[in-house]
């Protein structure tokens, strides 16, 4: 598989995010969730260079009617923060796995506004590189021969922690349960964050800018690539019943650093 050019897709895909004219035409999933011309547009863009790339790859997508796991398979949410991309809230970004036999092995995130692309390889570490001025370094030097200054997950204790939490906006009739989860994570820890988006959450947490992260209802193209960039950095992601994360469909996810993961899943279980 070549890594580089997945890294190269994905970061031009980034120049849809900043067309203004496909920011103009917006659609409705449901009351509070919505898809534009870029979501679509860079699922388009993706899923025909990769098959022109990669012929033999199958391709799952938020986008698409049909969410086909393949034995060899790429997993893409064009825009994780759709709604913050809407609003100019600039916490977006573009999340694709490569999985083989239901594993991920590959995983790239892009913050196209932070100029940040997180990437790991299995066995092999996890970076974050600044895109501002290009990508031609990481791709001269190779994205599996990558190694400076590895991502490394915090090892704060939960009462130092910041918590990211998903609350769902499409899920408001389970706001009393979804808040009552976080206020008993916020009393023992040192505080919460909603940036909102999955993906981005999940890799400051590879960074040591988060420590954990939870949500009741996640789909799999949000966490695929992130949750890979977390493990090789030396965090931990399950289900809030301690399994590993499925790429087959919609379920619960707690992701944290390795101290404190088990004891998260237990404060959000109840």
């Amino acid at each position: 598989m070549d890594y580089n050019k997945i890294v190269q897709l994905v970061y031009e895909a980034r120049k849809i995010v900043f067309s203004k004219r496909k920011l103009a035409h917006v659609e409705n999933k449901n009351p509070y969730d919505f898809v534009t011309d870029v979501d679509t547009g860079i699922s388009d863009f993706m899923k025909a260079e990769l098959y022109k790339a990669f012929p033999d790859v199958g391709f799952m997508t938020e986008e698409e009617q049909n969410h086909i796991l393949q034995d060899k398979c790429f997993i893409l949410d064009p825009i994780d923060g759709t709604t913050n991309l809407i609003y100019d809230y600039k916490k977006s970004s573009i999340s694709l796995a490569y999985a083989e036999n239901g594993v991920v092995v590959f995983g790239v995130v892009l913050d196209p506004f932070a100029h940040e692309l997180f990437f790991a390889v299995r066995g092999k570490g996890a970076y974050v590189y600044k895109t501002d001025k290009g990508i031609r370094n990481l791709i001269e030097t190779g994205v599996e021969n990558y190694v400076r200054t590895p991502l490394r997950a915090s090892e704060r204790p939960l009462e130092r922690c910041l918590i990211e939490f998903g609350a769902g906006s499409s899920h408001k009739d389970q706001a009393d349960e979804t808040f009552a989860r976080a206020k008993r994570v916020f009393a023992s820890c040192l505080d919460l964050r909603r940036i909102c988006s999955t993906a981005l959450a999940i890799c400051y947490i590879a960074a040591g800018r988060l420590d954990g992260y939870f949500e009741k209802v996640i789909k799999p193209w949000d966490y695929a690539a992130a949750s890979l960039i977390l493990e090789e950095a030396g965090g931990k992601s399950s289900d809030w019943q301690g399994n590993t994360l499925p790429l087959h469909k919609a379920g619960t996810i707690v992701c944290a650093n390795g101290v404190i993961h088990e004891r998260l899943r237990e404060l959000v279980i109840g």
